[in-house]
């Protein structure tokens, strides 16, 4: 289940955005200091263009997914840059089921909810888990570039799904 984020998440979304693993495969790879998190949440909350929502898991918050440059309601296309993480310690064996769950909510959520007409994100070359997952879930690899990130050159993915791509 997704539902919009309030202050008592605010520090679950910033500690699990810090785990190791989950830097290892964002473009953001320093950790977040709870001043920075703070600046962000405060811009994210008066923000149209930006929506965080955490992922529940048999009724306990287990991850969180963004909506960002986000077009306002009635443009054509609408459409929203997108990324998701979860709590990669807490979920234990549980982690596999809800990386596919929380997937296929936040798409369903994108295209049903917001009224998304595209949906994209990007992926970090190496991050071959997410990459499979992605095409499984109806993704397409648009484009590809070279970035800094960690510190050294990295290849991203851009990855792109459109309405008429969704799976019933």
């Amino acid at each position: 289940m997704l539902r919009p984020a309030t202050d008592a998440d605010k520090e679950l979304v910033r500690v699990w955005r810090n785990h190791l693993e989950v830097q290892a495969v964002s473009l953001q790879q320093d950790e977040i200091t709870p001043e920075m998190h703070e600046k962000w949440w405060s811009a994210v909350q008066q923000d149209p263009t930006r929506l965080v929502l955490m992922y529940e898991r048999r009724g306990e918050p287990a991850g969180v997914v963004t909506f960002f440059d986000l077009t306002p309601e009635g443009s054509s296309p609408r459409s929203s840059m997108w990324g998701y993480y979860l709590d990669n310690e807490g979920l234990g064996s549980a982690l596999l089921p809800a990386w596919m769950q929380i997937q296929r909510e936040g798409v369903r959520y994108a295209f049903d909810e917001l009224g998304l007409d595209v949906l994209e994100g990007e992926v970090l070359d190496h991050n071959e888990a997410v990459r499979s997952m992605n095409k499984r879930n109806g993704f397409v690899e648009i484009d590809s570039y070279e970035r800094e990130v960690g510190g050294e050159p990295t290849l991203v993915h851009k990855i792109r799904r459109t309405r008429d791509q969704q799976k019933a």
